[in-house]
């Protein structure tokens, strides 16, 4: 089959706020989480510099602050940041639920050797 398709709500919470897709999608080089985000919620500060996994964090709905190393973002529906793997991170909702979709992917291997290194504790609620 040429494709996968899986509803977020169908797969188990993690936490109080996520939704890990890669394994039910079946994905090799990519990590896909839902994220639904309720009021006043704040995720954990964490990096990815020991699995070096860039990600980008996609607002789907609502608006919230992500603190990238020292500094405030604010991100509104729609808008994308991409965070480098060494920078401290950390969503920070506003009054209102957001939902974010978050995209990570480890560091691109060019000598073709396969590396299932996930680490899948990075956000945490």
């Amino acid at each position: 089959m040429s494709y996968r398709k899986v509803n977020y709500e169908d797969v188990e919470q993690v936490s109080d706020a996520k939704h890990f897709l890669r394994e039910p999608l079946g994905c090799r080089q990519v990590g896909v989480t839902f994220s639904r985000c309720p009021p006043g919620w704040n995720s954990e500060p964490h990096d990815h510099a020991d699995d070096e996994h860039e990600e980008v964090y996609v607002l789907v709905s609502g608006a919230a602050d992500v603190r990238i190393d020292q500094e405030s973002v604010p991100v509104e529906e729609g808008d994308a940041v991409w965070i480098a793997p060494e920078a401290t991170r950390q969503i920070r909702n506003g009054e209102e639920e957001s939902a974010f979709v978050l995209i990570s992917a480890p560091e691109f291997d060019s000598s073709g050797r396969s590396d299932d290194g996930w680490n899948l504790t990075g956000f945490q609620g």
